[in-house]
């Protein structure tokens, strides 16, 4: 748990010094559990994201992008009505829980002035945005409702008293001295980390695990200095913003952790490393959710294909004994004077042998001589048809799967809007049926391609799914561009809107393309590169499928740095 009661403090005096004093301009409610609501302060528009997302709830300032729905919740219409162009008067912490509250002034509908708080309650799936009218304490309304049924300490819906929720009755770790920290301790009893954390309020179990393991030895001692110099530290807001990164997972605190091994990298504010760890993994879960049914129905599409085309070489196998089957034929039709129905099989001179090697032929016992041969005459024919028919369904197949593979892999790296084009192409194709539409203005949306800026200011554009691919391969870009592929591997159609870029520039477009790919986290990633003039769409095929020539290729290992360090803000 990184964001906890001691990094909500941190995040808090962060937020007073940034917007405090501001005033709403706009409010949007992008997703179900978020909002972003656009301040005015000290001279500029600030982001500030307030999300209750039962995984990653956080209050950070952001400089992310969110596409904002036609239609606004009724949440989002609620706080517009009642927050923009009010001032925020004060932002503080509800002792060190995580809860925020933001103060704002504003006016009502007839002009007077009105008073209101944001409640934003960090609490895992329990995470909640909640607005209440100030001098009654009343709530106006919050962006989840949890009714008497499912909570009776706290009902939380609008008209209901805003209830705080239960303290926990910890110690402040700020005030403690080594005194406090001995007497809540008891060493005897093991498991130290789970003890601090039981006491001491704000602290989490990552900060826990943080202290023992400076102190090194569970000696008091030891412990209490180890406690004593860290609650300090933080008292006196020594922030240094860290994300430490390893194989198996990436952790963030407002300070470096020595306990976690991994790369280390800091930032210059709270907000800038929340963007940074926060980067496309709550929009990855919309994704998931949103896009659940067409990532199985595409997995069991995959499969079916994979099967099919086993069933097909199998299938081939047979056809290919064609020209043994017309040789039985043939055979047993100049030994017809030596065979007699009845009979299960007949060996017989091989006269196509040029040692004359005797051969054995399996009979029906059913059929006469003449039937016998002609069986076999048969399945030479149908034979020799199939092979013809199954080569070509393998090939087709093989299209289908790779068009599949092609599609999962953009699942992976889509966003919300992607996912619609991806629905909307499954569709059109004959896979899916159409799914029906509120609005007319979303079938004729613009296409919108993901920009990206070189080091020397060069134009990258990519495409995330096959449309956008066909869009920016066959209308947008120019013929003398330099187009980019991963090389035999699912992956973006990438372009460099320049005749002429510097080898840099090519290299820093190959990690787009192997970053937009299925090789996201290999390494040595082959990637091809060409003229636009070069790829060409083949008629009748697949949406995003197109050949090749005169390409060159560069090998780049993916780096997400990288990447968001190139995206256009």
């Amino acid at each position: 748990m990184s964001f906890d009661g001691l990094f909500t403090r941190a995040i808090t005096k962060e937020l007073t010094e940034t917007i405090k004093g501001g005033r709403i301009n706009k409010i949007h409610q992008p997703y179900q559990n978020e909002l972003i609501i656009i301040v005015r302060a000290n001279g500029k528009n600030h982001k500030l994201l307030l999300s209750a997302h039962p995984s990653y709830a956080r209050v950070q300032l952001t400089n992310e992008q969110y596409d904002n729905p036609q239609d606004p919740p009724m949440f989002c219409m609620l706080l517009r009505k009642h927050l923009e162009g009010a001032i925020i008067e004060d932002i503080y912490q509800i002792g060190l829980d995580r809860v925020i509250v933001f103060e704002f002034k504003g006016r009502n509908e007839i002009g007077d002035i009105s008073y209101k708080q944001l409640f934003v309650e960090i609490m895992g799936r329990h995470s909640n945005i909640i607005l209440v009218e100030k001098e009654r304490n009343l709530i106006l309304d919050s962006i989840k409702h949890v009714p008497p049924a499912v909570n009776t300490y706290r009902t939380i819906l609008p008209g209901q008293t805003y209830i705080f929720p239960p303290a926990q009755h910890k110690q402040d770790p700020l005030l403690a001295t080594k005194e406090d920290i001995l007497k809540a301790l008891d060493f005897n009893s093991g498991k130290l980390d789970k003890q601090i954390v039981e006491h001491f309020a704000g602290v989490s179990p990552l900060l826990a695990k943080e202290i023992l393991f400076r102190a090194k030895l569970p000696h008091p001692d030891q412990l209490t200095d180890a406690c004593l110099t860290i609650f300090r530290m933080i008292k006196a807001h020594e922030e240094i913003p860290t994300m430490i990164v390893n194989e198996k997972k990436e952790t963030f605190y407002f300070f470096p952790l020595e306990h976690i091994n991994g790369e280390t990298k800091t930032f210059t504010t709270l907000s800038e490393l929340l963007d940074r760890f926060y980067v496309g993994k709550a929009e990855r879960d919309r994704v998931k959710q949103k896009g659940h049914d067409l990532e199985r129905f595409v997995k069991n599409e995959i499969e079916k294909n994979e099967s099919k085309i086993k069933k097909l070489h199998k299938t081939l196998e047979y056809a290919q004994n064609a020209e043994e089957f017309q040789l039985y034929g043939e055979l047993l039709t100049a030994n017809i004077y030596a065979m007699t129905k009845g009979m299960k099989q007949i060996e017989v001179q091989n006269y196509y042998d040029e040692n004359g090697a005797s051969i054995t032929i399996e009979l029906d016992p059913r059929k006469t001589p003449v039937e016998n041969a002609q069986q076999y005459f048969s399945k030479y024919q149908k034979a020799k048809h199939a092979q013809t028919v199954v080569v070509e369904q393998i090939h087709k197949a093989e299209e289908e799967l790779l068009y599949f593979e092609n599609v999962l892999q953009q699942l992976e790296n889509a966003s919300p809007k992607d996912i619609e084009e991806i629905r909307d192409e499954l569709a059109e194709e004959g896979y899916m049926k159409q799914k029906q539409r509120k609005s007319s203005k979303q079938k004729t949306q613009k296409i919108i391609l993901e920009k990206y800026i070189a080091t020397d200011g060069t134009e990258i554009l990519v495409g995330k799914n096959n449309k956008q691919n066909d869009y920016l391969t066959n209308k947008v870009a120019a013929r003398d561009e330099i187009w980019l592929h991963t090389k035999d591997i699912p992956g973006s159609h990438v372009v460099i809107r320049s005749k002429h870029p510097s080898s840099e520039t090519i290299a820093e477009a190959a990690h787009l393309a192997a970053y937009f790919s299925k090789a996201r986290n290999s390494s040595s990633v082959p990637v091809d590169y060409t003229k636009v003039r070069y790829v060409k769409k083949p008629n009748g095929s697949k949406p995003g499928f197109v050949i090749y020539e005169n390409q060159q290729t560069i090998y780049v290992t993916p780096d997400i740095e990288k990447v968001l360090a190139m995206k256009e803000n």
